[in-house]
């Protein structure tokens, strides 16, 4: 949605108390200036929750007004179990469903932009007074060159998370998604375990289905 408003990525953000309370993760602090784009790639890099609710405020809709937008897009794509009640995803009345979560990556993936900051590995970037240096809390996309990106989640309710996206043999992609995983470690050896079927069977499976559609 900001992407698709042409919002100034180079806008200066300054974080808020609000934005940083009780967020699990976040790499910003209160009265820092941020540019938008680096909030963007803190939230989809390093899953930070502060520079989501940043983003959201900075908005020209404003947090109610962006989450409004969130779950209009979401009936856009078709997301019929899907609900929004805040941008953060810290909250258990956010709810979706597997396909659902195949569906907003796939949709996510194929925005260039989005897709390029999910790939990276790692992100710097400078604040109004300091230097930062993240992660990118998939892992996978350090690990493995098949997968292309993706995204974590994690609250008490779901459960670990992670929507990723890995070619298959023929080159195609694939969403794959694991929910509710009981630790860090068993989400991403779902997915790695997923992802290794992906290359193996993922273009026979896509085969079939093209024969069906003929």
């Amino acid at each position: 949605m900001l992407l698709e408003h042409g919002r100034d990525l180079g806008l200066d953000v300054v974080v808020s108390g609000r934005d940083v309370r009780r967020a699990s993760t976040t790499h910003v602090r209160q009265r820092e200036r941020v540019t938008l784009g680096d909030l963007l790639h803190l939230a989809l890099v390093a899953s930070d929750n502060a520079a989501a609710r940043a983003i959201a405020r900075a908005s020209p809709w404003g947090t109610r007004g962006f989450v409004e937008r969130m779950n209009r897009k979401a009936a856009e794509l078709g997301l019929d179990g899907t609900r929004f009640v805040d941008p953060s995803g810290l909250d258990e009345r956010n709810v979706s469903s597997p396909y659902d979560v195949a569906r907003l990556i796939a949709a996510a993936m194929a925005e260039p932009a989005l897709a390029r900051i999910m790939a990276k590995g790692s992100y710097r970037f400078r604040t109004s007074g300091r230097r930062v240096a993240v992660r990118n809390t998939n892992r996978l996309v350090r690990e493995r060159a098949d997968v292309t990106g993706g995204k974590t989640g994690y609250i008490r309710e779901a459960g670990y998370c992670l929507a990723a996206y890995v070619e298959s043999r023929g080159g195609v992609p694939l969403a794959v998604v694991v929910l509710g995983a009981r630790s860090n470690a068993e989400r991403f050896a779902e997915v790695r375990r997923l992802a290794d079927w992906v290359r193996t069977q993922g273009q026979t499976l896509l085969d079939g289905r093209r024969l069906a559609v003929q």
